[in-house]
């Protein structure tokens, strides 16, 4: 069992110069870029008192996460199951890390930094032109931003036709809640889900008009 630092360092060689530097203070034009180019981002948060760290998926038309400043990104929080957990954790915790992808890149984007949870009418008017407007916005201070090597999306061939798997290799989301908690009503289907699901985001863009 690895126990330590040093122990660690025995196993795996130096990192490159570039690996080292690469990384950024702040988002230069190639970050920006690939940014403007994202759909799709995996937040990481941590809460108060030792809780357990949370990754949320956030997802929008390329574009949906605003960039003012080379040292600021604007998410807008849209609808979830109210959870909250990634708002609330930052409310104990402001830290956070980002990894934004590109679907046909294999390069992933890491930002990492602090957050504010923002409701100001100045804030959320910023996307009612694009999607519909949020309750609040999540203002990130970057602290720190490098691509990260394409490697474990070509091992995963995440993007390749041939990797693709048929949703119908296991059960729906809801037939597998209902199993989780040991519910006996009909589960709704996948279509009906899906469905439900496209008229909510439809939903949204109506309200955004």
């Amino acid at each position: 069992m690895i126990t330590s630092r040093e122990q660690l360092l025995q196993l795996y060689d130096p990192p490159a110069e570039r690996a080292l530097l690469k990384q950024q203070w702040e988002l230069d034009r190639h970050c920006l870029r690939f940014i403007a180019l994202s759909p799709f981002l995996v937040m990481s948060t941590g809460g108060a008192g030792g809780a357990l760290l949370d990754a949320s998926p956030r997802g929008g038309k390329p574009g949906f996460v605003k960039a003012p400043d080379a040292n600021t990104l604007l998410i807008p929080d849209a609808g979830g199951n109210n959870r909250l957990d990634s708002l609330s954790n930052l409310l104990d915790d402001p830290r956070l890390g980002l990894l934004f992808l590109v679907p046909g890149f294999d390069e992933t984007l890491r930002v990492n930094g602090t957050a504010q949870l923002r409701d100001e009418a100045h804030y959320t008017a910023l996307f009612a032109s694009d999607h519909f407007r949020p309750k609040l916005v999540i203002e990130v201070h970057v602290q720190e931003a490098y691509l990260h090597c394409a490697k474990a999306l070509m091992r995963s061939r995440l993007w390749s036709e041939e990797a693709r798997v048929a949703r119908n290799v296991m059960p729906t989301l809801n037939q597998i809640i209902h199993a989780q908690m040991g519910l006996t009503a009909q589960p709704e289907s996948q279509e009906s889900m899906v469905a439900r699901y496209g008229a909510m985001i439809a939903a949204e863009q109506i309200k955004k008009n």
